[in-house]
């Protein structure tokens, strides 16, 4: 069971697997302009985060902006924080390479990926790799939320991803 801080917590919406199709989802960016999957082409690397104000959440988004911003495709931060949040912490990071994504009004990507923590309204801490054919490439959830993810995986399979 997934935990949170070492309290255990329930995960809802439909997890996804290496070799599905991706799911489909809305989210706002931080102009409040609803988008989708496809509004990204190419291949895509989805890093999921509880809140970009805490201090994992903001370690993540940075190792991918830096590492990730060189693999060709596009890199999606979307977490449960209002758009104004994540313009503002954006503004503040001097971040270009991240394009952060706002799931806060319907929960649709939190559902399509099954990473809505039920008890705190919350993203779980994941990573996806979808490749520009729309098939998910590499999958990864994490057990306990405030750990970090593991980079490297994640990277090598953004950078095979076509």
């Amino acid at each position: 069971m997934p935990t949170f801080k070492g309290n255990n917590v329930t995960l809802q919406g439909n997890p996804v697997k290496v070799g599905d199709e991706a799911p489909d989802f809305r989210v706002l960016t931080t102009a409040l302009e609803e988008v989708t999957l496809a509004s990204y082409p190419g291949k895509k690397l989805i890093s999921v985060i509880p809140s970009i104000d805490t201090g994992v959440c903001d370690a993540q988004t940075r190792e991918f902006n830096e590492k990730a911003s060189s693999l060709g495709g596009t890199v999606l931060t979307v977490s449960n924080d209002l758009p104004f949040a994540q313009r503002r912490w954006c503004s503040a990071s001097g971040l270009d390479n991240v394009v952060t994504l706002s799931d806060h009004r319907d929960l649709s990507f939190a559902k399509a990926y099954g990473v809505l923590i039920e008890e705190m309204r919350l993203l779980a801490r994941s990573v996806f790799v979808v490749d520009s054919n729309g098939t998910v490439k590499y999958v990864q959830y994490m057990d306990e939320m405030t750990d970090e993810v593991d980079f490297e995986a994640a990277l090598q399979a953004f950078e095979q991803a076509n």
